[in-house]
């Protein structure tokens, strides 16, 4: 039995557009290094310095921290909703490649003002602390201990209160105790002398 223009017409144009539609409206996932990389840069910035709040910046991260915390995300182990299109179907070498990428950005501080006496007390503080012990005198960072030196102010204070609460999913147990018991106001003292250095 033949068609005709109009029964083609009938059938086959509204099924073109819903097509259509479903592959517009289908999540676009970056394939290449490259397209991913544009990803993470839309929201931790260009040139891997954060310029939204509470969003880290990845420039000059030890590379381990990132592969290890990428990995952490993809395995649902540090479940970050944000994170989850971006990290969807990363392999190995595609984390180690963006890693990579990100640890050797200059880190440079975000145009948050750091308070000077806030700064003072959080570095009475963070002696007592053992800061440097894990994350370097300079707090630069190493392994898979991140750099605190030129972070956003507003996420080291998010994340340290995450820590302190028991909120952070994937925490090192190590800080959770650090910072276990202190106040809202030594935290943020720690995190002006943090974001300072």
């Amino acid at each position: 039995m033949l068609f005709k223009v109009t029964q083609l017409r009938r059938f086959c144009i509204p099924a073109l557009w819903l097509g259509i539609s479903v592959l517009l409206s289908a999540p676009v996932v970056a394939q290449t290094v490259a397209e991913r990389i544009q990803m993470c840069q839309a929201c931790h910035g260009e040139d891997g310095n954060s310029r939204i709040a509470n969003i880290p910046s990845l420039a000059g991260q030890p590379e381990f921290f990132l592969l290890n915390q990428l990995v952490l995300i993809r395995e649902g182990v540090r479940p970050i909703a944000a994170m989850q299109e971006a990290v969807k179907g990363l392999n190995d070498a595609d984390i180690q490649a963006i890693a990579t990428h990100f640890a050797g950005l200059p880190a440079k501080a975000s145009d948050e003002k750091t308070d000077p006496a806030l700064v003072k007390q959080g570095a009475e503080l963070a002696p007592g602390l053992e800061c440097i012990s894990c994350h370097k005198p300079d707090l630069s960072g190493q392994q898979q201990m991140p750099r605190l030196a030129r972070q956003r102010l507003d996420y080291l204070i998010m994340a340290l209160k995450s820590f302190r609460d028991g909120t952070r999913s994937g925490a090192d147990p190590l800080m959770v105790g650090a910072v276990l018991g202190r106040s809202d106001a030594e935290l943020i003292a720690l995190a002006h002398y943090a974001a300072s250095k």
